[in-house]
């Protein structure tokens, strides 16, 4: 039957602009649908006190970038609008150690590691990787303390998706032969996550979703997904979907839908598995039970470093311009805010451990009173991001948690496997109290993280994971989804093991790879 679309993509993070562009390469028709708006350079926030443009809370008519949703066992920090996560992440590009490709439930489909290393190069080369060519303030303490430790082979200046060229000068497309856009060189202003306004951040609108596009690929933003049923044919396989979509900024929303022979969800975890969730009761009610598991959050903490010594600027600098392994399961990484950006700081208390809230209060109470014209400088006299590093520590040591339906929330959260998520990391507090030393400063971290122990994640991992039948995951290893023809899954939430560093490279190159295997379009 005529549909209108041959591939429907459900979001536009790093899976869904890999699949628009690869699927329009092989000549299908393809349409992006995306929740969020389309942002150029010069539409991004200035600073993240302007909420209207960096939060996305519709309730209150904020349409940004960034996305805060808070669970009874962890905080997620994720992206929306055109590009995904890559208009608000902190443009690291890591590939993780060999136990990710050897642990979860993929472990025995493939020779990850092997398989994924020519879709990895691919990605880089995509994503305009370049390693860090400068070090700053808060990266220069951190390479000093790695000299403290006896770990200088340890400390490095990551790959990171940023274009430097020459600082503040625009030049044609250096990276596809003239057929993507115009690049400008950084500048080192540290805004990359509040949104580069400098055309300088490698962002997917900048590079697979432009060339998708440019070989007609439809992306339809400010829409979202919120049904999708099957369509079927008398020959199964040649089965289709009907995909309902609503306004996801306009008071009083329109409806419309259209039809597709594929669909590919790729809104990401907090995306595609609140709406696989809610239509596995009715509208796919064939999804494994493993819909909702296995759900990671690399395991990690984020600290912020309020230094007292005015002649720092821990604000400049690209977001992490470098990082530290401090063993063979965990690292360090140096995190920045442009000047001017210090919303934060209305949601970040004195840093403190303890086994219950009411130890923590306590806690919180006498750093108040014992330094109180210190914390006053922090939160009132200071300006937050010039003289703040916020240190993201993550682990590959795994723990999982689970999503469950919920008519209130949408979402709630349980424990799967392991311990809780913890904010009280031993090794995170000894590199905050060695950081806080070398550059004269005090911790603080998020109320909920001080309060009740409940990290921050910006990397949420898994929920539709794969396997090898339907009983042990929600998708094979080419990202198909059991029980439905020409349905796949391709954003973070398929990632099946713990890779204890950005996941956005990884995302990608499983992207790439799952692509490759969709063979070219028919003509007839």
């Amino acid at each position: 039957m005529p549909y209108d679309y041959d591939y429907i993509i459900i979001g536009s993070g790093f899976g869904g602009s890999v699949s628009a562009l690869r699927l329009s390469e092989k000549g299908y028709k393809v349409l992006v649908i995306e929740k969020g708006k389309w942002y150029t350079s010069k539409d991004f926030a200035k600073t993240n006190w302007n909420l209207r443009k960096w939060l996305w809370m519709p309730g209150l008519r904020f349409f940004g970038i960034m996305k805060l949703s808070i669970f009874k066992h962890v905080a997620v920090i994720s992206g929306t609008g055109v590009g995904g996560g890559s208009l608000v992440y902190a443009n690291t590009l890591p590939i993780p150690k060999s136990a990710f490709f050897k642990t979860g439930s993929w472990k025995a489909l493939e020779n990850w590691e092997d398989t994924l290393q020519p879709f990895y190069r691919l990605a880089l080369q995509m994503l305009g990787a370049t390693k860090n060519p400068k070090l700053f303030d808060a990266d220069l303490a951190l390479e000093s303390i790695s000299k403290d430790l006896g770990k200088e082979q340890d400390f490095e200046k990551p790959n990171v998706a940023v274009y430097f060229g020459e600082k503040g000068k625009t030049t044609s497309d250096p990276y596809f032969n003239g057929k993507g856009p115009d690049r400008t060189g950084c500048i080192f202003c540290g805004a990359c996550m509040t949104g580069c306004r400098h055309n300088a951040k490698n962002t997917l609108d900048k590079n697979y979703l432009y060339l998708a596009q440019n070989l007609g690929a439809t992306i339809l933003a400010e829409n979202e997904v919120y049904d999708v049923t099957p369509l079927i044919t008398k020959n199964e396989s040649d089965s289709g979907y009907i995909v309902h979509v609503k306004s996801s900024t306009k008071l009083f929303a329109s409806k419309k839908k259209y039809t597709a022979k594929a669909v590919i969800f790729s809104g990401g975890i907090l995306g595609t598995i609140k709406l696989l969730l809610k239509l596995k009761l009715k509208s796919l009610p064939k999804l494994s039970d493993k819909l909702g598991d296995d759900i990671r959050t690399n395991n990690e903490t984020l600290i912020s470093v309020s230094t007292l010594d005015k002649s720092k600027d821990m604000s400049k600098g690209v977001a992490i311009g470098s990082l530290l392994h401090t063993d063979d399961n965990s690292h360090l990484e140096v995190v920045r805010y442009s000047k001017g950006s210090g919303f934060w700081k209305i949601l970040h208390l004195p840093y403190v451990t303890g086994k219950n809230p009411a130890v923590r209060v306590l806690k919180i109470f006498t750093k108040f009173v014992s330094a109180p014209w210190t914390y006053f400088k922090i939160y009132v006299l200071n300006s937050w991001s010039k003289s703040t590093s916020v240190l993201l520590f993550m682990q590959t040591l795994d723990s999982t948690i689970k999503f469950k339906r919920n008519r209130i929330f949408g979402m709630s959260t349980s424990i799967s496997t392991g311990k809780k998520p913890s904010s009280d990391i031993p090794e995170s507090k000894f590199l905050t109290e060695k950081f806080s030393k070398k550059v004269n400063g005090k911790a603080t971290s998020f109320a909920l993280e001080a309060l009740a122990g409940i990290p921050t994640t910006a990397h949420i991992l898994g929920g539709a994971v794969m396997g090898a039948n339907f009983e042990e995951g929600v998708i094979n290893k080419d990202n198909a989804v059991y029980g439905y023809p020409n349905m796949y899954i391709i954003d973070g939430s398929m990632i099946s093991a713990n890779p204890g560093v950005n996941p956005s490279l990884s995302i990608t190159a499983i992207a790439e790879r799952a692509m490759s295997k969709i063979p070219n379009k028919k003509l007839s």
